[in-house]
């Protein structure tokens, strides 16, 4: 049963052959009931010749039977016998039966009263009898019966003839009604167990409609297991998969809108007080050689800040491409994170935090680009830096199996959604919209750093708990 719910053409042949059965059935049913009803009446010779068949075996047995007895040894009464067939014989003059003992030439040795033959054509009489033993109809004509027998220890030939008497019989007529009530069963029967089928198939159609109209919220109900509710999985898939890919380009498109706003704004801010300070040193208003020296320390401050943003930017959009090469290299990435953490000791004391580290002593080695991924940890204590709550501390540490190592990087922080936390790494995104490159930063560091590592083979998320955030990078080791 579970093989023909699954499978919609084993339901279909089911159907058919049920439905052809049922008008099989139907057709011998009306077949039965409109004979009778248009039948017509027929003249029968058949029982007469039976007849004349039957009495021409009967007196063959009785001349077989005087055979016998003539053959018993002391048999005294054996001349007699023959008076007992010819009795017989004058017994079914009454019938009008005419009965001949012919020798093996044609000449007659017995009559009886009603024949006056004396001579037979052998080769007519077997022709007559087989002929009316072959005809479908046969007339109102005399019927002979041919035995081979032995009479008075002769071969002989027995012929019974006569008129067959006629009976009538009744034929069943054919209506066409029946093959038509039996294609009509069909039918019917055929689309009432296909309609629920049917209204699957135009819900089906229906539902591709109104998905293809743009509502991408509609789901059909997936009603069988065969091939049509598969159809069904696979329409709700195909809507569900190109709902989140338009969600997922709507909200890049709005990212990229909110990029190119804080981009502008990062862009203008830097170069309006560029041009602002070089345009004082070009009307030369200013009153010491110190303040203008104030002045073009300022602008190239500014344009420092501007070329990272530019290549912050020229590097995402490289690494989304999958322009850049890697240059991988051995490297024990405990080692690396040593001497990383030590630059960061004295940032994280200026902000009143210290670094925990928690990395073991063996070598454990990855293949990277030491430049790429220098930048992706730099980020992540960047981050950690600039969001820790002060005073605090953040933990690094370093765990590995026998394929893996993982960077673990936490720090107590504010609180942030699940929705943000999740979006931390999506490109142009940044958790407080109104936050400037001044404290926020692009949007495009943790984006750059998921692309670096995904580019590695590797994995990088995010995750909360008891007020801390954990960033964790999962590299292959060698």
């Amino acid at each position: 049963m579970g093989q023909i719910e699954r499978s919609i053409r084993m339901q279909l042949m089911i159907t058919f052959v049920v439905c052809l059965l049922a008008g099989l059935l139907t057709y011998g049913i009306c077949s039965n009931l409109f004979g009778e009803m248009r039948q017509t009446a027929v003249i029968d010779y058949k029982f007469g010749i039976e007849r004349i068949d039957s009495e021409a075996r009967s007196l063959v047995n009785e001349l077989s039977a005087l055979q016998n007895q003539r053959d018993l040894p002391g048999s005294e009464d054996s001349e007699r016998n023959p008076e007992f067939f010819e009795n017989h014989v004058k017994g079914m003059n009454d019938q009008k039966f005419k009965v001949l003992i012919t020798d093996l030439e044609g000449r007659v040795v017995y009559r009886s009263q009603n024949a006056a033959e004396t001579n037979v054509e052998i080769y007519n009489v077997i022709g007559n009898a087989m002929n009316a033993r072959t005809e479908q109809d046969y007339g109102r004509k005399e019927f002979s019966s041919f035995y081979p027998v032995n009479y008075r220890g002769q071969k002989s030939y027995l012929i019974v003839s006569g008129i067959p008497e006629p009976h009538i019989t009744y034929q069943k007529g054919e209506s066409p009604l029946s093959l038509l009530s039996a294609v009509a069963v069909f039918i019917l029967l055929f689309y009432f167990m296909t309609q629920k089928k049917m209204r699957h198939i135009e819900e089906l159609a229906g539902g591709l409609r109104i998905i293809a109209t743009g509502n991408l919220d509609y789901r059909v109900i997936e009603r069988s297991q065969d091939e049509l509710g598969s159809l069904a999985r696979d329409l709700n898939f195909m809507a569900e998969d190109l709902q989140k890919k338009i969600e997922e380009e709507r909200r890049s498109e709005r990212l990229k809108r909110e990029l190119i706003t804080n981009v502008s704004h990062d862009l203008r801010t830097p170069l309006t007080l560029i041009m602002g300070y070089l345009r004082l040193l070009h009307d030369k208003s200013y009153e010491t050689p110190e303040q203008a020296a104030g002045y073009i320390s300022i602008a190239y401050h500014k344009s420092e800040k501007l070329k990272l943003l530019i290549d912050d930017l020229f590097e995402f959009t490289k690494l989304s491409n999958r322009d850049e090469p890697l240059y991988r290299e051995g490297v024990a990435i405990n080692e690396l994170l040593d001497q990383l953490l030590e630059e960061f000791v004295t940032l994280a004391e200026e902000q009143q935090l210290t670094i925990n580290r928690t990395i073991p002593k063996e070598k454990l080695l990855v293949r990277i680009d030491v430049d790429k991924m220098i930048r992706v940890f730099e980020n992540l204590l960047g981050n950690s830096l600039k969001y820790s709550l002060k005073p605090g501390a953040i933990t690094v540490s370093l765990h590995h199996d026998y394929r893996y190592v993982t960077l673990q990087v936490s720090n107590q922080a504010e609180v942030i959604s699940d929705d943000a936390l999740h979006q931390l790494f999506d490109r142009f995104y940044r958790v407080d919209a109104s936050r400037s490159s001044n404290t926020g930063g692009s949007g495009l560091g943790l984006a750059i750093a998921r692309s670096i590592v995904e580019s590695h083979e590797g994995a990088i998320w995010a995750e909360q708990s008891n007020g801390q955030i954990h960033f964790f990078v999962k590299l292959k080791l060698v």
